[in-house]
């Protein structure tokens, strides 16, 4: 399986509700553990990602701070529009550490992926890496 999620497979973040130009959204998918994208405050906080085709999911694996409550969402169309819940999460609290969560998936498809962190162990988290395992539909 390849990893979908990332800027040069040509995944997009297509929306982030916040945006900090030393921490930008783009972080995510950019392969890397140690950039990432900073939130402002409040909850919730959201951001899409989103693929060059219909993609066939089997693994979402995050890398995060301040993480609790998230809700992953899908969308098989060919604009981010008519979301659909695919899972909810609490994690855990990790002190000094990133969080690490492996979500397995039952065989699904997205085009576009929607992140909702509904809410954080402190007043800001941060999202190192969203690691997507899967193929294009052909």
């Amino acid at each position: 399986m390849l990893d979908v999620a990332l800027a040069s497979a040509g995944a997009q973040v297509v929306l982030a509700t916040s945006s900090d130009e030393n921490f930008p959204p783009e972080n995510i998918i950019d392969g890397s553990g140690s950039t990432f994208w900073l939130t402002t405050g409040l909850f919730p906080q959201e951001f899409i990602i989103s693929f060059t085709s219909l993609m066939n999911i089997n693994n979402i694996r995050l890398l995060t701070t301040n993480v609790e409550g998230l809700s992953i969402e899908r969308s098989v169309q060919n604009e981010p529009v008519n979301f659909e819940p695919l899972t909810e999460k609490v994690l855990e609290f990790v002190e000094g550490e990133l969080q690490s969560e492996d979500i397995q998936v039952d065989a699904t498809t997205a085009h576009h992926l929607r992140f909702v962190v509904k809410s954080g162990f402190d007043h800001f988290i941060s999202i190192h890496r969203v690691n997507v395992n899967g193929s294009a539909v052909h």
